[in-house]
């Protein structure tokens, strides 16, 4: 249920840290095993996009097959090797379904992994496994009139308990840029920002002086320090070329990594250098615009870390302990608990043509064991409609867990039953969409045979927003559970027990900016009317109309 939507009109939906205190030892660095490797596949679309061209390092060229189903590649590390993840730079004719084998002769192979959903964009998948030869097996493509097509595919080697193999050593150090914005567009997009490890603020060069080659910022990291690893999480203002160095001093520096194909989003830099000082220097910018970072990570030992704040630990589900419940017994026309919900009267966003009111006859139990959400024609506030809006903003915040909630939504032209959650800081005045927004469900009463699930972040929102919309039996008819399980790693949601999106941390990372949602959120329950998702109330539109909540119930 958006807050705002940008751009105003909301036409359709995209269907689509584990932090380690500076006291942990370090493991192993995750070392790349794959580049320029003998590679081979079952075809190739002609002869500018060989298998070899994959794992050469370069994403600027690419494999792609003959246009069939069913293709394979694999590649050849040479020596039996311990295998801990593989990297797949999709082209847009990437695979919905596909496994991933290893094998140690190149003709008995093992299942490592499969998937049937997957969503293209930049892939890491974790794996386990002792092995010389690594293959994909391709079964679906994306694009049916196409074949199969990535940019690099990528088999990496050691511990990945930790990022690089150390600690994170930039949180909260003091931080310098080349230049930045502070102002009414980004306010601050100081060079702080891209080390608070927070992925809803970021570093921007000054659109006044900073928008020319090069443009960089510094991180002090307080001491020596041995480094590992660095992650870069982009906006869209990312640099084509730009260079990791390190220094002792901070005047003399020295490069560690180089690129002139940046692609933007995210980048793991896996490097090794010792300085106390590390620079992302950019010598070319994607575009007219400057330079501008959500977070900039340097892993690794030494330094002066400071350990940035503890993170809850993730649920193991199905989830038992129960943290939230109200099951809405309440005798017939008594009002929502205010122990547990809080009335949010007042005007909405989006076009909607209702008023939220306090009142009975917008909210209150039916004395059969639900809450009943109404919406009326009736003049209120110099308004022509009322509905009711509640969430629990002063009484239950939550990170992570099963959040779900069984409804029956009305049907009807402009009308929009949701249940979701807003992240805590929206409270302390940040704005929309940096707070961060999770639907778990929306239904529009036009068509009552779809729902929708969605995540909204400053890189993508409003019409933007990353979701699926999928269909299902009419859900006006009866009462549906939908619910959200939350960890550190991404979002899954469910209707009626059965998935119906998956939202992972590291493919949203890698395909549409970053993940904003490893802190607190509350819960709303509203019923809207009009707007400009579900469009205009029409003479055929039912009042009053009612959402029916059953109960919600949130477990860790």
């Amino acid at each position: 249920m958006r807050r705002l939507l940008l751009p105003a009109a909301l036409t359709g939906l995209l269907t689509a840290f584990l932090v380690v205190p500076a006291a942990v030892p370090a493991a192993a660095a995750e070392v790349l095993v794959s580049q320029n490797k003998p590679a081979t596949a079952s075809s190739s679309e002609w002869a500018g996009t060989p298998a070899a061209a994959a794992v050469d390092g370069d994403n600027g060229t690419r494999w792609s097959s003959a246009f069939a189903a069913t293709q394979w590649f694999q590649v050849d590390l040479g020596a039996s090797t311990a295998v801990s993840r593989v990297a797949i730079n999709w082209e847009a004719a990437y695979a919905k379904a596909f496994t991933l084998q290893l094998s140690d002769n190149g003709t008995t192979w093992t299942n490592a992994y499969a998937t049937t959903t997957a969503t293209g964009g930049r892939q890491s998948i974790p794996l386990s496994g002792t092995a010389r030869y690594v293959r994909l097996n391709l079964t679906q493509r994306a694009l049916e009139a196409y074949g199969y097509s990535f940019w690099e595919f990528q088999v990496y080697a050691g511990s990945t308990t930790t990022p690089g193999g150390g600690g994170l050593l930039s949180y909260a150090k003091p931080a310098r840029a080349s230049s930045e914005q502070n102002d009414p567009q980004c306010n601050p997009c100081t060079a702080d920002k891209a080390f608070d490890n927070d992925p809803a603020s970021r570093w921007a060069t000054s659109p006044t002086t900073g928008w020319v080659d090069p443009g960089w910022i510094q991180v002090d990291l307080g001491a020596t320090a041995q480094i590992s690893q660095v992650v870069l999480q982009w906006d869209p203002a990312y640099a084509r070329a730009y260079q990791i160095q390190v220094s002792g001093d901070g005047t003399t520096w020295s490069t560690i990594y180089a690129t002139t194909t940046g692609d933007g989003l995210k980048d793991v830099v896996n490097a090794s250098g010792t300085g106390r000082y590390v620079r992302m220097y950019g010598t070319a910018r994607s575009s007219t615009y400057g330079y501008s970072l959500w977070e900039f990570s340097v892993y690794g030992t030494g330094g002066s870390p400071a350990a940035p704040p503890a993170k809850p630990a993730d649920p193991v589900f199905p989830a038992a302990r129960l943290v939230f419940a109200d099951e809405f017994n309440g005798a017939a026309g008594s009002k929502p608990d205010t122990a547990k919900w809080t009335y949010d009267p007042g005007v909405p966003q989006n076009g909607e043509v209702q008023y939220y009111t306090p009142n009975s006859e917008n909210a209150s139990m039916n004395g059969t064991g639900q809450l009943v959400v109404e919406a009326r024609r009736q003049d209120y506030q110099g308004r022509q409609y009322t509905s009711h809006r509640m969430n629990t903003s002063t009484t239950f915040h939550v990170q992570y867990g099963r959040i779900e909630a069984r409804i029956k939504v009305p049907k009807g032209n402009g009308l929009w039953p949701a249940f979701w959650m807003m992240g805590e800081d929206f409270l302390q005045g940040r704005p929309w969409p940096y707070n961060g927004e999770i639907d778990i469900m929306e239904v529009l009463g036009r068509n009552t045979s779809e729902a929708y699930s969605t995540l909204h972040a400053p890189a993508y929102n409003g019409a933007g927003g990353y979701g699926q919309r999928y269909a299902t039996a009419d859900l006006s008819q009866d009462f549906h559970t939908w619910a959200a399980e939350w960890d550190s790693k991404g979002i899954r949601f469910f209707l009626d027990n059965a998935l119906v999106f998956t939202a992972d941390k590291e493919t949203v990372e890698n395909t549409r900016g970053p993940w904003i949602y490893d802190h607190k959120f509350y819960l709303i329950l509203n019923l809207a009317v009009g707007g400009d998702f579900p469009g205009p109330i029409d003479t055929t539109t039912p009042f009053p109309s009612r959402m029916l909540v059953d109960y919600v119930r949130v477990y860790q």
